[in-house]
């Protein structure tokens, strides 16, 4: 047995929405914060313990962080959609707006960042609801493509200088499709998908 299988035998399984919810919020939370921080770290190199001990610095990562955190939610829901909706099979676009209002029910769980704002807070709501209803559009992506529409504005994100970012943007993508495959193995494992869906599709009716 794996390491990974006997982490997972320790969570509870995900069979009903609310276990959905929380899902998709702490791991949403998780891969950006997570790549926030370790972006941050490697680039600063030997200096990464005074870096991350200064005010200002701390003030730019929490910044970034709940800026970041509506594309991390676009990309665990996007993923979502992947493993439920593939069991969905004519009634994905019913299952997928269902899902939709659970993401956005989990965006607004938060309220508004000090650091963000309430009008550039409402705009980002504006924008992951615009990028759940584009995802029925297209067939469900691989957890490795799901970041490469949102990729570029999370790298813009981060809380050093763009001046000192250089070509670093692979070194990026490559977090986010690396982290999402991992996400995207629990989320199967986890998920008991054709009850969540009919939970889902049930909400519409």
């Amino acid at each position: 047995m794996s390491l990974l299988d006997k982490v997972l035998m320790r969570r509870p399984p995900i069979g009903d929405i609310d276990a959905l919810a929380d899902f998709l919020d702490e791991h949403a939370a998780f891969l950006v914060q997570k790549g926030i921080y370790e972006y941050s770290r490697a680039r600063a190199g030997h200096y990464s313990k005074v870096l991350f001990q200064e005010a200002e610095f701390q003030q730019a990562a929490d910044q970034s962080r709940w800026r970041a955190y509506p594309l991390g939610l676009a990309m665990v829901g996007e993923l979502a959609e992947g493993v439920i909706g593939k069991l969905a099979g004519d009634h994905r676009l019913s299952t997928l707006g269902a899902l939709a209002a659970v993401v956005l029910s989990v965006f607004d769980r938060h309220p508004v960042p000090a650091r963000v704002g309430a009008t550039d807070w409402s705009k980002a709501r504006a924008d992951l609801a615009q990028h759940l209803a584009s995802i029925g559009l297209h067939p469900p992506k691989r957890a490795i493509d799901i970041p490469q529409s949102l990729a570029k504005e999370y790298f813009a994100l981060m809380p050093i200088h763009k001046s000192l970012r250089g070509s670093d943007f692979p070194t990026v993508m490559n977090y986010l499709k690396v982290t999402l495959c991992n996400i995207h193995d629990e989320l199967t494992k986890r998920t008991d998908a054709r009850k969540v869906g009919e939970l889902l599709r049930a909400r519409t009716n």
